[in-house]
């Protein structure tokens, strides 16, 4: 199957950062199909060789694992092709036309890795041009929209160049292989389904936490924030794989069905929960690894006197028969004191206990998303001990590291993902409905916060964020992970 890949922003950072790496991993692996053209997009003007030796040296700052050899990259240049364009100019889709024409691909995949403001216009120049055919599938990134009528707005005009069926919404984190196997932890073993509910689990908390702080995008993190930049989407799309019910089978409609089941049964908002179950922060200054840091006013291209959010922790229930009066936590943020990616299920404790433990602790399973990638199942068990009839409990852990199991070389999220759009297969990417429940759940917290004059509360970089997000878990009687 030949294919052409239009990458818009082909000379941008998520270019060189993610998808020049993936394709390049899956050109390594022999999984990307022959016949292949990768057509990078860009204002600048330069000629395909020029292009291919500015690729060539960001790959000199991607992982040492990852970086190809001499030999590798000359077999990898010989697909690149470079198109200059400006995206508003009708003209320079039609040369775009031409280049595609000249060999007519089974396939053609438009990537639009722009701001999310041009992604109406190029889709709408795309049409103009015929290069909307039954063959092209376009790729939209997040963010799609900063609110509910954006992200109506532009789906109501990518609708209206192409189908359904034609529309890739990415979200990374779908394509990492521990939301994988959380897929398949559920659907392909019959151990834990019975326990998954209420009956059986107290609480479910999901964290996803970065070191890193805005690096060089305060400006575009200024119009973001956390909110919009991971729970809207990372953060809610995980909560879908835990909650949701097994779907009748794996297709990508019977999947997206039952995600969106779940987003509908969010419990809705109100002045109350708002202003106890949801909490901003802020970083301050403060060290990482013995580094200091800076505070997220004093980063370039941020507001000196900045509202805008770089943590969040919420607390939501999904109101159905199988999880009412279960708590979600939601966690995520900047600066924060690890890179850590992680689901905790924390099962209820026995109903009668019949020995003594040395914690005051129950099962728990932990779905390690990164940097560590596996599952971790919490169990308590007899102990050595020189007392006669002891009947003390311990806690001990079974361990499963995927990557020692799997190996290291396992496919990475935008690898996966995007052999699965030149294949055509949409179970990993999300329908216009989902992100609209989404939103419409989010929005009321947008709205919150403007008429919120206290504004994020400030944490030190390093730490694990404001102590509020402590004091709001605490008030059902439990703690986060890594402080009980």
């Amino acid at each position: 199957m030949s294919f052409d890949l239009v990458l818009f922003g082909g000379t941008g950072d998520l270019a060189w950062r993610k998808l020049m790496p993936a394709l390049f991993q899956a050109f390594r692996h022999g999984t990307l199909p022959a016949g292949g053209r990768i057509i990078g997009i860009g204002r600048d003007t330069l000629s395909a060789e020029q292009y291919r030796e500015r690729i060539r040296a960001r790959f000199d700052q991607v992982e040492l694992a990852k970086r190809p050899s001499v030999e590798e990259f000359t077999r990898f240049a010989a697909l690149l092709e470079f198109v200059p364009m400006d995206l508003s100019r009708p003209d320079d889709y039609a040369r775009l036309g031409a280049t595609l024409q000249q060999r007519q691909a089974d396939t053609v995949v438009m990537y639009v890795a722009t701001a999310p403001s041009l992604f109406t216009t190029v889709c709408e120049q795309l049409a103009r041009a015929g290069l909307n055919t039954a063959q092209t599938r376009v790729v939209l990134e997040k963010p799609l929209g900063h609110d509910l009528a954006s992200n109506r707005a532009i789906n109501a005009a990518v609708g209206q160049s192409f189908s359904e069926k034609q529309i890739f919404r990415i979200d990374h984190y779908l394509g990492k292989p521990a939301v994988q196997n959380l897929f398949a932890l559920r659907f392909g073993n019959a151990l834990f389904e019975p326990l998954w509910r209420r009956e059986h689990i107290a609480n479910i908390q999901i964290t996803i936490a970065e070191e890193l702080g805005v690096e060089n995008r305060g400006a575009f993190y200024e119009t973001t924030g956390a909110l919009r930049d991971m729970v809207q989407n990372h953060a809610l799309q995980l909560l879908c794989a835990i909650g949701m019910e097994p779907p009748i089978n794996a297709h990508a409609d019977a999947i997206r069905d039952e995600k969106l089941k779940v987003l509908r049964s969010l419990k809705p908002w109100t002045p109350e929960t708002l202003a106890q179950d949801v909490i901003r922060g802020q970083y301050a200054a403060g060290s990482i690894a013995g580094a200091a840091v800076p505070a997220y006013r004093e980063e370039k291209g941020v507001d000196a006197q900045s509202h805008t959010e770089t943590f969040v922790a919420l607390r939501t229930e999904i109101s159905n028969w199988r999880w009412a009066g279960v708590p979600f936590y939601i966690r995520t943020g900047k600066r924060l004191a690890g890179r850590d990616a992680r689901i905790v299920v924390n099962f209820r404790p026995t109903p009668h206990a019949i020995f003594n433990s040395q914690m005051d602790v129950s099962n728990r399973l932990v779905i390690n998303l990164q940097p560590k990638d596996g599952l971790e199942l919490h169990l308590l068990a007899q102990g050595q001990s020189n007392r006669r009839n002891s009947q003390t409990l311990a806690p001990v852990q079974l361990d499963l590291d995927f990557d020692k199991r799997f190996g290291s070389g396992r496919v990475g999220a935008y690898e996966r993902l995007l052999l699965d759009v030149i294949d055509g297969r949409l179970n990993l990417f999300v329908r216009s409905d989902e992100q609209i429940e989404a939103w419409r759940w989010v929005e009321p917290i947008i709205e919150h916060w403007k008429h919120d004059a206290q504004g994020p509360r400030l944490y030190a970089a390093g730490t694990w964020g404001p102590s509020a997000a402590s004091a709001m878990i605490a008030r059902d009687g439990y703690c986060w992970a890594e402080e009980c």
